[in-house]
């Protein structure tokens, strides 16, 4: 269905290919994954299969993609776009209508579907995705995440017999994320759809796949094969597939069902050991909070919270809170104190009303009710010249943060604005991005790549409270590591930290606390081990396979059979 033949891409003005030697075919009916570190072209890769490398980024594109029979070097993406659909890794940037239905629509309308046809497939794809409660909902009120499920669905309606899909998950809750996956399964299953994808977070997608292209690092030729063979050397995997390494299982698991049948042993050498907890700050700089309440859905009942130590004053702190978008009420009765050199992960469903909390700690929303203070003062009332000294907000869209042409202007900006000394952002760049060049503009970066540079543009004016929202997405494995060491520094430092997560890893390994928020409400908070545990959705792979012990991650039992 899909066949590269001695590929390359080159962008203007780049020294080297984006990618070199791909020569490989992706079968009809099958899920291939592709995957590889942050940067080696992944994105290139998905975006020569619709035409849009090089007919709408440039560059230069030797050999030959075919797609259907169909060469994407004579044939632009208009000309494909009843065989292929792509979604890339920013929903906005690919709608071109104002509502949720309209959106699903707009593709068969382009190509000429009658009108009776166009309502029975929008039907379908809103219930395949679970968006009919949002079919009349504007595309800019959705969160994140609904608005990734509408982009996807909105490809699905004119039936293409490929879909391409760039971090299809990385916005989306974990039960979203297995629904969306399922939907994808069905589609190659039932109908024959091919489907080329690419992710990050191996462990939602690699046990679906039917095979896997693996680009080891930039410009490196790729490696195929099952997921297992793959797996076995690859640079970038999944925790389940870290802790089949560690403990010696061959073959190597997949899934969390598998790891459990193998882990009898394991079990009994953890049996007389303790879980490390995650590093917590300095004594004295954070509380450390006691049981986690319920997790019921909807409770009417106080939760239960361990006393805020006499120590420092709260860095933030969070009363009564209602926030409305419009009619609705998006939060509500929302109570929240977060301390000095405290981690904080906010999870739950999309749409629970996590990006709306950091946006009213931000004071980018003003509250129907209740109180929000950091640092002493109301942010919403706050001039922004004082506010970015008390608290910095890095958002789910990187480019909100990014104007210059750049990442060396970008970092001198951010060094200006900060009033830090110049070469601070400069460093953090260096530490999140290496091999990144001053010259590069931002818009030649990964998804990942842009997010870590705006990490490193708030983070130069070190506020004492910093907002992350989906801080992973686009990360791979070793970009991840590189930004937990960084926050545990700032933690440590006595900077507090909340950020707003669907990535259950991230927050296993370095979050203190864990609040889950739905329909706008807290519904649990406590540390991590007890909250997570006790939830089948947000609980990571680790603890999945040797649940009901409280292990989170693979270096907590690195350590221990140490």
């Amino acid at each position: 269905m899909i066949r590269f033949t001695d590929v390359s891409v080159t962008y203007e003005g780049a020294a080297e290919p984006a990618v070199r030697g791909l020569d490989f075919e992706v079968p009809e009916g099958e899920l291939v994954l592709l995957a590889g570190p942050s940067g080696v072209g992944k994105s290139t890769v998905l975006g020569a299969v619709g035409g849009l490398v090089p007919h709408f980024t440039g560059g230069t594109l030797r050999g030959r993609v075919t797609v259907a029979g169909r060469d994407t070097r004579t044939h632009k993406p208009r000309e494909l776009a009843d065989v292929v659909g792509t979604v890339g890794q920013d929903p906005l940037s690919h709608f071109v209508t104002d509502t949720v239905e309209d959106e699903l629509a707009y593709g068969m309308e382009s190509l000429g579907l009658a009108p009776d046809v166009m309502r029975r497939r929008v039907e379908e794809t809103l219930d395949l995705l679970g968006l009919a409660d949002l079919r009349d909902r504007p595309l800019l009120t959705l969160s994140g995440g609904q608005q990734q499920r509408v982009a996807i669905g909105s490809v699905l309606t004119p039936h293409p017999r490929v879909l391409v899909l760039d971090e299809p998950t990385s916005a989306l809750d974990p039960a979203a994320a297995e629904e969306v996956l399922a939907v994808l399964q069905r589609l190659v299953h039932d109908l024959g759809t091919t489907v080329f994808l690419a992710e990050h977070r191996l462990e939602r997608v690699v046990q679906y796949a039917d095979r896997v292209v693996l680009l080891p690092a930039p410009g490196a030729a790729p490696v195929l094969g099952t997921p297992a063979e793959v797996m076995a050397v690859s640079p970038v995997y999944p925790p389940v597939v870290e802790l089949g390494r560690l403990a010696g299982w061959s073959p190597l698991p997949l899934t969390v069902r598998d790891a459990r049948r193998t882990a009898g042993a394991l079990r009994e050498r953890l049996a007389t050991r303790t879980p490390a907890p995650v590093p917590v700050p300095a004594p004295g700089t954070a509380r450390h909070p006691g049981p986690a309440g319920t997790a019921a859905r909807r409770p009417r009942f106080p939760l239960r919270r361990a006393p805020v130590a006499a120590a420092p004053p709260a860095t933030a702190a969070v009363e009564g809170l209602a926030v409305r978008r419009g009619r609705a009420e998006v939060l509500r009765r929302v109570d929240l104190t977060a301390a000095p050199g405290e981690t904080i992960a906010l999870m739950g469903r999309n749409g629970a009303g996590k990006s709306t909390l950091l946006a009213a700690l931000v004071g980018l929303v003003e509250p129907a009710a209740g109180s929000v203070r950091v640092g002493g003062s109301v942010p919403h009332r706050t001039a922004p010249r004082d506010l970015v000294r008390r608290v910095g907000l890095v958002p789910q869209e990187p480019r909100d943060l990014l104007y210059a042409d750049t990442v060396a202007a970008e970092c001198v900006a951010a060094d200006r604005d900060a009033g830090a000394e110049p070469g601070s952002c400069r460093a953090l760049v260096r530490e999140l991005l290496p091999g990144i060049e001053d010259g590069t503009h931002p818009r030649d970066l990964s998804e990942g790549q842009r997010l870590a540079l705006a990490l490193a543009v708030v983070l130069t004016a070190r506020p004492p409270l910093l907002l992350l929202d989906e801080p992973t997405r686009g990360l791979d494995y070793a970009a991840k590591a590189r930004l937990v060491a960084v926050l545990r520094a700032l933690a440590a430092e006595g900077h507090t930290i909340v950020l707003a997560t669907h990535d259950v890893e991230l927050a296993a390994e370095l979050a203190h606390r864990v609040v889950i928020l739905a329909d706008g409400e807290i519904v649990a908070d406590g540390p991590t081990a007890e909250v997570v545990v006790a939830s089948p959705s947000f609980a990571p792979q680790v603890t999945k396979i040797l649940a009901p012990e409280r292990w989170l991650t693979v270096a907590q039992i690195r350590e221990a059979l140490a």
